[in-house]
């Protein structure tokens, strides 16, 4: 009776071990991620930066994570750092700003062939943040400010360029039709006594005077006749 006991004791203990070992064995097989934060990155430009990363993976093989890596998850930490600098390393500034994507899937490819003897299966990168230091943040801010007020300058200088072209094809067009620069000339007026100002004084074309002189001269000359008489 108690070699039955004992021997169902042993097979209990040992369904016991197999589920544990399996429960062990499908823990690791679940993804896992680990957080990357890299100071003092020199890009190819020769531009300090400061990159947090995430690297997912999962165990594609236990048993040759375990026997073939101390640390699976450490090693892997280690390997992603060590590539991170490395790719980093051969981008520029403005590259590594915007290319993101690009870079996380060179990262992706090389971290995975590198980490399959381990029985690792890096799954994707992903580069969460990228700061600059704050001299070179002013500096781009104050280099964007400089561009922004160009492209304004330049902007305008041909909004005056085509008004001017504009202007001179208006003057040549009165010039040769004296009607519509009279014409212009009253418009002008309307738009001024639409001030409502109390006082204006604008001046009156030669031209004008030429024309009414000569009747004021005859009709002073006719009152002159009148009163002689």
């Amino acid at each position: 009776m108690d070699i039955e006991i004992y021997y169902q004791r042993m097979r209990s203990d040992e369904v016991f071990n197999v589920i544990r070992n399996l429960s062990e064995k499908f823990a690791m097989m679940n993804h896992h991620e680990n957080d990357i934060q890299m100071a003092d990155i020199l890009s190819r430009d020769s531009v300090t930066v400061s990159v947090d990363a995430v690297v997912y993976f999962r165990i594609s093989n236990a048993t040759v994570a375990v026997s073939n890596v101390e640390d699976y998850g450490r090693s892997t930490r280690l390997l992603a750092a060590t590539t991170l600098r490395n790719v980093l390393g051969t981008k520029d500034l403005s590259q590594i700003l915007s290319e993101r994507e690009s870079i996380s899937h060179v990262m992706q490819s090389s971290l995975d062939e590198a980490t399959d003897p381990w029985g690792v299966k890096v799954e994707r990168v992903e580069i969460k943040d990228v700061r600059l230091p704050v001299q070179l943040q002013r500096a781009m801010a104050a280099e964007a400010e400089a561009a922004r007020e160009a492209r304004a300058k330049v902007i305008a200088a041909e909004g005056e360029q085509r008004a001017s072209q504009a202007l001179r094809q208006a003057a040549e067009v009165m010039s040769g039709n004296p009607a519509a620069l009279q014409l212009r000339y009253l418009q002008t007026l309307s738009s001024i006594a639409a001030e409502k100002n109390s006082t204006i004084v604008f001046p009156i074309p030669l031209e004008l005077f030429k024309a009414i002189i000569p009747k004021l001269d005859r009709k002073n000359s006719s009152e002159q006749v009148a009163k002689n008489v």
